[in-house]
């Protein structure tokens, strides 16, 4: 799909890496600037090699699950020759993404409109905790910083609790699919009128940007609407949340007002329906813990959470087993479609990663990914795509201006 099209990387962590690598899996040539000494900092997490001959090495499964695809520059960019090496590849990308804090690139002569001034095609996307104006520009941060600003991780949580902490980086991943799109885009559009352009991501404009109802009762309500933390119940009621079938097995159900029915009718307790609790949308909401606990006292009749599923599928109720991990990694759907795919790296072993999100039909999709060792890519990048010299690498490695990873043949 962007086959032909070379995108320069320069991010780290999690949300720009993932933009970049969706463009990777789908064609693009990336060329992930590593800064020196040690790389993208992803490195350091996720497991390492467990051979003690690869010790040295900074490859890990973090990694290789953010970065497969790519090839790996690591240049030292305090040095000014590092700057000129970057400035000189930008003429020959499409496509720049960065991920520093507002301000660092430009300080570092990399701007947009520096970067402009000698390649106006070139489409630059800056990806950030909040923006690049604003009061909270300059603030440094990560996913779950952005989820507090964005008044979502007030909203997660027991009742009775303080908020609780997502274990998971919703809004890296989400930030990296957003700039990808928007990437897209800008592309389409250059193809149109031959215009480059400057593209903002943040983690706090994607992050408010998935709040589903609350935003508009809250301008129009003011202080009288208050969402709160409804911890395993969704606090509209429903009845919709995560409901004990017995010890630590649970269901997911959703079920939205035009399906009371079909929730009642699967119970067999037609006298729900007719209950005052919970005839109305408004009534389930406002009786939602005594729901619970008369859904949770049928689930437990069954002889097994899967004979519990299939009640409820029966019934044309949405529903769904809540899986541990390595129950969702091993479910043949998720085999089946890629969504959970098997890697091997020569140094780490073989191991899984999550799948591309998107299927396209003229798109075959990647197989055999593998990961770049850090400054895998020096020499290649520089001799073919800025026709430099053995000699002249040479020097750069020796003024340590490129550095890479020394690792030993595998057996």
């Amino acid at each position: 799909m962007l086959t032909g099209y070379r995108v320069l990387d320069i991010t780290q962590f999690v949300a720009g890496p993932t933009c970049t690598r969706i463009m990777a899996e789908l064609g693009a040539e990336v060329i992930k600037i590593e800064l020196a000494p040690a790389g993208d900092r992803g490195r350091a997490s996720g497991d390492k090699p467990r051979d003690p001959k690869f010790k040295g090495s900074s490859q890990s499964t973090f990694f290789f699950q953010h970065n497969h695809s790519k090839k790996s520059v690591a240049i030292d960019i305090k040095q000014a020759r590092g700057r000129e090496l970057i400035k000189a590849l930008v003429p020959k990308v499409d496509v720049l993404v960065e991920s520093f804090a507002p301000g660092v690139i430009g300080r570092a002569g990399l701007g947009y409109e520096e970067l402009k001034a000698i390649h106006p095609r070139l489409i630059m996307c800056s990806i950030s905790l909040a923006g690049q104006s604003g009061p909270l520009s300059q603030k440094p941060g990560f996913d779950y910083t952005a989820a507090a600003y964005a008044g979502i991780t007030a909203l997660v949580g027991e009742p009775d609790r303080g908020p609780a902490q997502i274990a998971t980086a919703i809004g890296d991943r989400a930030t990296g699919v957003t700039a990808a799109m928007a990437i897209a885009v800008a592309l389409l559009h250059r193809e149109r009128t031959g215009e480059g352009q400057y593209i903002e991501c943040s983690l706090l404009d994607t992050y408010f940007h998935m709040h589903e109802v609350n935003v508009p009762k809250a301008a129009l309500r003011g202080q009288s609407f208050a969402p709160k933390r409804a911890g395993s119940l969704h606090p509209d009621g429903g009845p919709t949340g995560i409901f004990r079938y017995k010890g630590d097995e649970f269901i997911s159900i959703a079920v939205l007002p035009y399906q009371w029915k079909q929730m009642v009718a699967a119970m067999e307790m037609p006298a729900l329906a007719s209950d005052p609790r919970f005839a109305t949308p408004r009534a389930r909401r406002d009786n939602n813990e005594a729901l619970k606990l008369l859904i949770e006292e049928w689930l437990a009749r069954f002889p097994s959470r899967d004979a519990a599923v299939e009640a409820l599928e029966r019934g044309r109720v949405p529903c769904a087993p809540v899986l541990t991990l390595h129950e969702a990694m091993a479910h043949p759907h998720m085999r089946g479609r890629g969504t959970v795919r098997r890697v091997q790296d020569p140094l780490i072993g073989e191991f899984d990663i999550p799948g591309l999100p998107v299927k396209l039909s003229q798109w075959p999709g990647k197989h055999a990914l593998r990961a770049p060792l850090l400054g895998e890519h020096n020499a290649e990048v520089l001799r073919e795509v800025l026709s430099l010299s053995e000699t002249e690498i040479a020097v750069l490695y020796s003024d340590k201006v490129l550095v890479r990873d020394h690792v030993p043949e595998k057996p």
